[in-house]
């Protein structure tokens, strides 16, 4: 299937070289000390090959003249064994340096690598759901996420490489200065075609990643799928293991053709161009071996230059290879700027200092409210206006997409209404602090969370304060219902939850969900949500709870979202609805009587249980 056309990204040079000091600052703020070390490791060990082919070409010619020497003197001999005893020392020092090297970079990659993940949680607390639920933003998301811990340490290696190489580079220059001074230009010149050639596979390769992020996504909600204990049930009573499996090799077959196709790129141009950097090589080579043939130049010299043209060439395409590899790791690098720069700034306060409020609750106002989701025409809720006063208790009613989880999700900020305002105390909600406004809200959603922490954690985290309070998390256990849940557990409140570590017990949807009402009783909020609360506990459980609810609730706004009438009707009040807008409002009786909507929806629903 061909993909849809999309602007190549590409980098310039200003760019590049913009990203080499954030991603140099970013190493130092990691880890400074080592930062330092490798610096002055890297310097000494530019050196150490020149060294090490002058002291070679030093034991060639000792060795020349003391064999031409009849007999051999012992000053002679002495002089060879000094000059190997050099060498094995330098060697020795490469040893360790190349330890301490590699020591010094694998604490870099750990600290770094922390430093970034860090960074990425903490940015991914200022997103917005708006974010989360644009498929163009999480792929943002993940193409920073998939390799940020290590790109940059990688783009500052290559120029810590591209530093080391021309210096080695500079010392060969002049130990060849008498002899071929010339040949270090033309095993330049020779690997500049290669240089051209990987920079431009890097991009291609950075491309097809880049491309790969919706699909990679795909590729990991298939495996999901076959691996996750939540799907498992429908996988083998539906027999999908078979369609789901062939749709994941399907899409890994074309990652895989797509690879393949780039890795024959790589072969045959590093084949050719190999080739051309080699042939330019053994030219540097015949010259040189040619003068030592005529006496022009020592055996010595001539073992020298080899070794220097051979590190020489090396070196070279170190030089141009890590260039190469600094563009596609900058161009990695940019996702990672790109995710930092994405624009939060929707959940701050419209005023400064933001507006504040006394302890509640107050009266909230949805004031001709209407909103429609980015890139859509419909309208999720068009013109609702609805007052609730302190401590009244308000149920939503509509079939799914009416628009009830939308009006709950503005009350939070979570979006802004695209018209009209919601006032709390008579306050706009966006002057208020968004963190002040939800210490001021407790709910239970439809889709709440099953954190894998005991449980004690699992009530305690709605009031993230007084996680390590057991008392306040026992009241809360209390007037959630979960008590018993709780007390029937191995460890009681310290027993681990869920499946995902090791002794995790795991609990039924009805026993999650009265933790996770718990949770909500643990704050003590003025407003009080409750999103389909009761949609996996029996009937009995249901009553228990909301006469629990309504004691608990006295005094606080509470919002009732569900589809079960015998919970409904406990309201003080009933809002309906339908493609977005308010079409009734009134007590359950009233409603009854006025015959409309929900008296409709009121009268199915008892029939299914005559």
């Amino acid at each position: 299937m061909a993909r849809p056309e999309r602007p190549e990204r590409k980098l310039s040079t200003r760019e590049l070289l913009q990203q080499l000091p954030r991603a140099l600052s970013l190493v130092w703020e990691a880890d400074s000390r080592n930062a330092v070390l490798l610096s002055v490791l890297t310097v000494v060990q530019a050196g150490l090959p020149a060294a090490m082919a002058w002291v070679g070409k030093l034991i060639i010619d000792a060795v020349v003249q003391a064999s031409a020497l009849k007999p051999v003197t012992e000053a002679a001999q002495a002089l060879v064994w000094r000059y190997v005893g050099w060498e094995l020392g330098l060697a020795l020092v490469a040893l360790l340096l190349g330890r301490f090297l590699g020591l010094s970079k694998e604490l870099l990659r750990v600290s770094l690598g922390n430093l970034l993940n860090e960074r990425i949680l903490e940015k991914s607390l200022t997103l917005e759901l708006r974010h989360y639920e644009d498929s163009e933003t999480y792929d943002i998301m993940q193409n920073a996420r998939r390799e940020a811990s290590s790109r940059p340490l990688a783009l500052a290696m290559d120029a810590v490489t591209v530093v080391r190489n021309l210096l080695t580079l500079t010392t060969f220059a002049v130990l060849l200065w008498n002899v071929a001074w010339w040949s270090v230009a033309v095993l330049l010149l020779a690997a500049i075609p290669s240089f051209l050639a990987e920079t431009k596979l890097s991009g291609e390769a950075f491309r097809l990643y880049s491309w790969r992020a919706p699909e990679g996504r795909k590729l990991n909600y298939l495996e999901w799928i076959l691996t996750r204990d939540s799907t498992v049930k429908e996988v083998k009573l539906f027999g999908l293991g078979p369609l789901i499996l062939g749709r994941y090799r399907a899409l890994f077959a074309r990652f895989l053709a797509e690879d393949r196709q780039l890795a024959r790129k790589r072969l045959v141009y590093g084949t050719l161009l190999g080739a051309f950097s080699l042939g330019a090589f053994y030219l540097c080579y015949l010259w040189v071996a040619g003068r030592a043939s005529s006496g022009a130049i020592s055996v010595g010299d001539l073992v020298l230059s080899l070794a220097v043209f051979r590190q020489g060439q090396s070196a070279f395409e170190a030089v141009l290879g890590a260039v190469a590899g600094m563009y596609e790791d900058a161009l990695f690098l940019s996702n990672l700027q790109r995710f930092f720069e994405l624009p939060t700034t929707a959940e701050a306060s419209r005023v400064v200092p933001p507006k504040t409020l006394p302890p509640g609750p107050h009266t909230l106002e949805f004031d001709h409210v209407s909103f429609r989701y980015q890139g859509r025409t419909d309208w999720a809720l068009r013109d609702v206006t609805l007052r609730l006063e302190p401590g009244e208790k308000l149920a939503l009613v509509g079939e799914n997409g009416a628009g009830k989880s939308t009006l709950i999700k503005l009350l939070l900020r979570l979006y802004e209404p695209t018209e009209g305002a919601i006032r709390y105390g008579g306050v706009d909600l966006r002057d208020l602090a968004v963190d002040d406004l939800r210490g001021r809200v407790g709910a239970v959603f439809q889709d709440f969370v099953r954190y894998q922490f005991t449980a004690a954690e699992n009530i305690g985290l709605g009031q993230p304060s007084k996680v390590e309070d057991r008392g306040a998390i026992e009241l809360a256990a209390e007037a959630g219902g979960a008590r018993s849940v709780i007390e029937a557990l191995p460890k009681q409140y310290d027993t681990m939850l869920g499946g995902w570590f090791e002794k995790g017990h795991e609990l039924s949807g009805g026993q999650w969900q009265k933790l996770a009402i718990a949770r909500a009783f643990m704050r003590d909020a003025e407003i009080l949500i409750l999103d389909e609360p009761t949609a996996a506990i029996d009937a009995e459980a249901e009553v228990a709870l909301f006469e629990r609810f309504r004691a608990l609730s006295k005094d606080r706004t509470a919002i009732i979202i569900s589809h079960r009438f015998s919970t409904v009707r406990m309201a003080d009040r009933i809002a309906v609805l339908e493609g977005g807008q308010l079409t009734e409002l009134g007590s359950h009786d009233a409603l009854l009587a006025q015959g409309g909507r929900y008296a409709k929806l009121f009268t199915l629903q008892a029939q299914g249980y005559r």
